[in-house]
């Protein structure tokens, strides 16, 4: 069997690690340990120090590099970017300590107890002041991505590695002719150029490739290809290429919501493949032989793992208590900064090649040996810390859950489609708008006219509703289908509406080349005056995920209808996903609820308040409403407190004003019943949009 061992075939080698990353999870489920560990400790057995059963090739150094960069671009999508802009002042403390502390200890611990030169001390203290986000998987299967001790964790990462990165790069300097002035000038021209050229020219490439491509697979690839040149560049300017990584992922975080399927693409290939091969080839770079090898490789190994840690641990819990943080946030920074793996041997190889005498470098085999020794117990610590901190952070937070989401929440959304080329953009939407934590289905329907056409259009339904279910699995999300025959295609929806017990409908806005009483489509009328629940009908004209900013016009009093909080609610959830700001317009009394609601609730979400005294001033807006806005029009249903007599000019209005713009129009929850409950002759179940005075009125008003 020995002959057949090391795997050196390709095929094989990637066969074995499928099996790894299929297994490991299994494995250490059973035995209550963190799945990277697995990953880590795989690596180890498979490797030419463990039973040497695959050969460390090139796949590993591809795949193990891709998946290092996975780890740090899926972390700077992720980051909470208002959230940043709110504590930068906290970001930049616990960068700071989370580098110097642990850089200082191990400096003083290496010149003092290993006798090492200061050279070599100040490399072992760089070393240990950076770190990588090896843990970070684990917030995902939690979802805490959003969460305030894991983007100061992040965050706080990235500072810290920069910071140890740039003294990396002038300690090198310093054994080389490029010292001096010229060097640093150089360097800080080139890392200059390259934050702001990718600041601008990234969202215009962005923003471009998104409007005009929308296959998925080409989608997929455009994103890794930004991710790639960064860190390509970032490697040119002399910084490690994972904080092109993270800075790439920051600049795209805005056009690719955390609900999107885009997003749902990237963390699927990246946690199946990519960062698995990373941890398993991390493994198999570790030698367990040689802590055997003498009490002085035990006793380097401890000092460098006690020192690096409690250093990490110090700033931790440090930067927790002056920033009035939870142990468990405590718990959760110290778990995601404490590890590190790749990125220490990268930093320890440069020492390897700087001699400081003829024959003799920087860092010897027994300093390599010791950091990799420390690279496997890092991570270990890292692992459980944040495994345990998770858990306590989601234990703390379920009272808040429950309060958040109470279970009488009857949200339930419907879809009413029928025209291809709209229909993936109102599951979208619904994807945005939903609220995820209560894991409700969506329900998409298409109403077929019952005539003699209708086995063909039932088929093209059903055709259409399975494209939307498709689309919906690659967000997680769960679609109810339903083709319905009907005689009234406003009865039919109703109907739907009643037995799947929904709460709102999404739709497509009919576009008319000229205006009309029949502006809101054949049946549109019939269906919003006889239905009180909210209706939000949508035209986009580019795609969502590259909108800039939300404007919402309100009517005086809409803060009196009983829909006021749901359509708040989803305009602001949709503000959230699309990482954008929104705009609300009307008056003041309504202004402050809104803020009232949005600083409660939604506190992350950008949002800006501006005065508008009268509905006439509708028109002014629209000479603001650039293409990548979307423009949100507040409505109400005629014996309405918010209605006013304006209301009857928005047909003309938006067609006039703001043809060609993103538009959405919602119909708010209003009475709290259906008029379908309360149908008699004397209150009918239709009511035309525009009576015989209004066109009477109207006709007079063209006359004169």
């Amino acid at each position: 069997m020995a002959s057949y061992f090391p795997i050196t075939d390709p095929t094989l080698i990637f066969f074995v690690v499928l099996l790894i990353i299929l297994f490991a999870p299994i494995v250490m489920s059973k035995l209550r340990i963190p799945h990277i560990i697995g990953m880590v400790l795989a690596g180890v057995m498979i490797g030419q120090y463990g039973f040497d059963i695959l050969e460390r090739d090139n796949s590993f150094e591809l795949f193990g590099r891709v998946g290092l960069y996975y780890i740090m671009f899926l972390a700077g999508l992720e980051m909470d970017m208002e959230g940043v802009k709110k504590h930068t002042r906290r970001f930049l403390i616990f960068g700071v300590l989370t580098c110097f502390v642990p850089l200082i200890l191990t400096y003083v611990m290496a010149i003092s107890i290993l006798d090492y030169s200061p050279a070599a001390s100040f490399l072992l203290g760089c070393i240990m002041a950076s770190n990588t986000l090896i843990a970070y998987p684990i917030i995902g299967r939690y979802g805490l991505q959003r969460h305030q001790s894991v983007g100061l964790s992040v965050g706080s990462s990235m500072i810290s590695l920069f910071m140890a990165l740039v003294m990396l790069a002038a300690l090198s300097g310093s054994f080389e002719s490029r010292s001096g002035w010229l060097f640093w000038i150089l360097f800080i021209v080139k890392f200059a150029a390259f934050c702001v050229g990718s600041v601008i020219l990234i969202p215009k490439l962005t923003r471009y490739f998104l409007r005009r491509y929308s296959d998925a697979v080409m989608q997929y690839i455009f994103v890794l290809g930004i991710m790639f040149l960064s860190a390509a560049l970032t490697s040119l300017i002399g910084i490690e290429g994972i904080f092109g990584a993270f800075f790439s992922g920051l600049i795209l975080s805005r056009y690719i919501p955390r609900v999107s399927p885009l997003m749902n693409r990237i963390e699927f290939i990246g946690n199946a493949l990519f960062i698995p091969y990373f941890l398993i080839g991390v493994g198999m770079l570790i030698n367990v032989r040689t802590i055997f090898s003498g009490i002085e490789m035990v006793w380097i190994v401890f000092l460098i793992v006690f020192f690096g840690t409690f250093g990490k641990a110090v700033a931790a819990y440090i930067s927790s208590l002056l920033f009035r943080l939870s142990k468990a946030d405590g718990n959760m920074m110290f778990g995601l900064t404490s590890a590190h793996a790749a990125g220490a041997i990268a930093m320890v190889m440069v020492g390897m090649r700087l001699e400081v005498a003829p024959g003799e470098y920087l860092i010897n085999d027994i300093t390599l040996n010791g950091v990799v020794m420390m690279i496997l117990f890092t991570c270990v610590i890292s692992t459980l810390m944040t495994e345990h901190a998770a858990q306590q952070i989601i234990i703390q937070e379920k009272t808040f859950l429950q309060t958040e989401t109470p279970k009488d929440d009857d949200e339930k959304i419907l879809l009413c489609v029928k025209y291809p080329e709209i229909a993936p953009q109102l599951l979208y939407l619904a994807t945005l708008m939903r609220n995820e934590r209560l894991k409700r289905d969506v329900v998409a329907l298409n109403v077929v006219y019952d005539d003699q056409n209708s086995a063909q259009a039932r088929e093209q339904g059903l055709r259409l509703l399975e494209r939307l279910q498709q689309q919906a699995s690659a967000s997680d999300v769960t679609v109810r289908t339903q083709v319905r025959l009907a005689t009234n295609i406003a009865n039919g929806i109703k109907h739907a509406f009643r037995e799947f017990g929904c709460s709102e409908i999404i739709m497509g806005m009919h576009i008319h080349t000229d205006v009309n009483p029949r502006f809101w489509g054949e049946f549109i009328q019939s269906l919003y005056n006889g239905l009180n629940r909210q209706i939000i009908l949508t035209r986009f004209v580019q795609p969502m995920s590259t909108l800039r900013r939300i404007r919402v016009a309100v009517p005086s009093r809409a803060e009196f209808e009983p829909g006021f909080h749901r359509w708040l609610g989803r305009l602001s959830r949709l503000a959230g996903q699309l990482d954008c700001r929104i705009q609300f317009h009307g008056r003041k009394e309504s202004l402050v609820l809104i803020a009232e609601y949005i600083n409660n609730r939604y506190p992350s979400v950008r949002a800006e308040y501006t005065p508008m005294g009268h509905w006439n001033e509708l028109p002014r807006l629209a000479a603001d409403i650039s293409e990548d806005h979307l423009f949100v029009v507040v409505t109400a249903r005629k014996g309405t407190i918010s209605y006013k007599t304006a209301l009857e000019r928005l047909p003309d209005e938006l067609q006039k004003h703001f043809s060609g713009k993103n538009l959405m129009i919602i119909f708010p929850d209003q009475f709290g019943d259906t008029k379908e409950d309360r149908m008699s002759f004397t209150e009918a179940q239709h009511h035309e949009e525009k009576s015989i005075y209004d066109t009477i009125s109207r006709w007079i008003h063209k006359k004169r």
